[in-house]
């Protein structure tokens, strides 16, 4: 362990002033694009700041990690994320995350077994989501420094916020009786899943079982990154002490990937459109895309239609409505007119980034949390699926697009997402971090 600690130190030696000698991280993203790609930015910008950035992830993400020139090592198949978001049960408020965490602890022994492996061959730091159990254990076992990023302030458990459950309004509660709510859910929903494969394996180290493992373990004890502004949440007195806020960390892929020269074509043919996207992993989005087609039609509006998957589209589109499997949202967003989605912390950021009016259809995860911070902040509205109908979204859409005090609101939201650049405050942190392990 010393001789570790020494290759560290010698490894963030400075090297001239406000200059760190080139250092490992190593990024462990689970979830969807939308849980990657901020990682994926984040990885890039210490790229270009000289440091070697590996990733493990799904290997659905392979080609767009390696392509960027980062090394990748396959945490779970194509097939087994696919399969993963193939089912509807996914997209459940309930159902979805024991689904989730279900996958989780069958990744958790390959998982430590590969990060142990690095860990063993070359001083690293780890910057993982709360989801990868094996690198939070790594930490316990091996002292190997670790950076959490937790992307969504629902993540992050607190007496002082009000609870937000799927198709009703924020429960506000004081804080001793939602402590005892929070710790029900545990309980009863989310320790029965995790803990099992998480405490078998830790009694093969030799530790101690661990409960309450997402509320009360999964985050480092030496840094957790906030990635949104405190503008969009401010820290609850009750959040973990090692918490750094460092704003959003906007990433689309639009280092490699522009607007396709159809895309570009229709923006500069009409009206600005409005933007519809159910997430880049839903595959049962059918209904989602008929409403919008509809919409469009009633309004008068253009549209645009994003989708990985496009199966789910109607088989025929009028000439007013395009579809596009994917576009970079910093430069399609800001020549549109108001963004329709499933409420993920990174395209909601985008749009904040933009000034666009949003409406929301959340399904489950964090989804219905940050439609209530939207509403907070004046800048959108949401809906439950449903209730996304034609008459539904059509009179929330054209509130929305008219309303001086929405127009406002996201004009704010805008000048405020441009006033901070969470990539860099994010290498920082991290770069701090990796200087901090070498002192201790």
């Amino acid at each position: 362990m010393k001789k570790a600690t020494r290759s560290v130190a010698f490894c963030f030696l400075l090297t001239g002033r406000n200059r760190m000698a080139p250092c490992t991280f190593v990024f462990v993203p689970v979830g969807s694009h939308g849980d990657v790609h901020p990682l994926l930015g984040l990885a890039l910008a210490l790229k270009s700041r000289g440091h070697r950035c590996l990733f493990c992830a799904n290997g659905y993400f392979r080609a767009m990690i390696a392509g960027r020139g980062l090394d990748f090592i396959e945490l779970g198949s194509v097939e087994q994320y696919l399969d993963l978001t193939s089912r509807p049960e996914i997209w459940h408020p309930r159902k979805g995350p024991l689904l989730l965490f279900s996958a989780i602890g069958a990744l958790l022994r390959p998982a430590y077994q590969v990060l142990l492996a690095l860990w063993q061959q070359q001083p690293l730091v780890l910057v993982a989501s709360p989801l990868c159990l094996a690198a939070r254990l790594l930490h316990e076992t091996h002292a190997v420094p670790l950076v959490t990023t937790q992307l969504q302030p629902m993540a992050l458990r607190s007496a002082h916020e009000p609870v937000t459950l799927p198709g009703l309004p924020p429960l506000r509660l004081p804080p001793g009786w939602l402590r005892q709510v929070q710790r029900l859910l545990d309980a009863v929903l989310l320790d029965p899943v995790l803990c099992p494969p998480l405490n078998a394996l830790r009694a093969e180290l030799g530790l101690a079982p661990v409960r309450r493992v997402l509320a009360a373990w999964a985050n480092s004890p030496q840094r957790v990154l906030g990635l949104w502004p405190s503008w969009f949440a401010a820290p609850a007195p009750d959040w973990p002490t090692a918490l750094r806020l460092v704003g959003f960390p906007l990433f689309d892929e639009g280092d490699s990937h522009g607007l396709s020269p159809r895309l570009q074509e229709f923006l500069a043919a009409g009206a600005a459109p409005l933007v519809f996207t159910p997430g880049s992993a839903m595959r049962q989005g059918q209904a989602f895309f008929a409403t919008a087609v509809a919409v469009c039609e009633r309004l008068g509006q253009r549209g645009i239609l994003l989708t990985r998957f496009p199966e789910q589209l109607p088989t025929r589109l009028p000439a007013s409505v395009l579809a596009d499997t994917y576009a970079p949202f910093a430069a399609l967003l800001p020549r549109c007119a108001a963004l329709i989605h499933h409420g993920g912390i990174g395209t909601l950021a985008q749009g904040l980034s933009a000034g666009l009016p949003q409406l929301v259809m959340p399904l489950a995860f964090d989804q219905h949390d940050n439609l209530r911070r939207l509403r907070e902040l004046g800048v959108g509205d949401g809906i439950v699926p449903r209730q996304f109908t034609l008459a539904r979204v059509s009179r929330m859409l054209q509130h929305l697009l008219q309303d001086a005090e929405v127009a406002a609101h996201c004009a704010r939201a805008r000048r405020s997402s441009a006033g901070h650049d969470g990539l860099r405050a994010a290498c920082e942190s991290l770069e701090a971090v990796a200087l901090e392990h070498a002192a201790g």
